[in-house]
């Protein structure tokens, strides 16, 4: 599982198996998508499992860069 870096206007990009499953904006989400795509996770499991590749900051970096403007 990816989870890529923040967008410009925040949350995050989520991939598993070359399928994006959708934009996160927290750890929690992560986990919901997991849960959708069959993989019973909870959210304190998504910060420390090493099945996530977590690019561009790790699970407590949701963005967006401060001061840049969105768009």
């Amino acid at each position: 599982m990816v989870v890529y870096p923040p967008s410009p206007t925040g949350g995050r990009r989520v991939r598993v198996n070359g399928e994006i499953l959708g934009l996160a904006h927290s750890v929690t989400d992560v986990a919901e998508f997991l849960h959708r795509a069959g993989l019973e996770i909870e959210p304190a499991q998504v910060v420390v499992s090493p099945l996530i590749d977590w690019r561009g900051g790790g699970p407590d970096y949701w963005g967006p860069e401060p001061g840049i403007p969105p768009g």
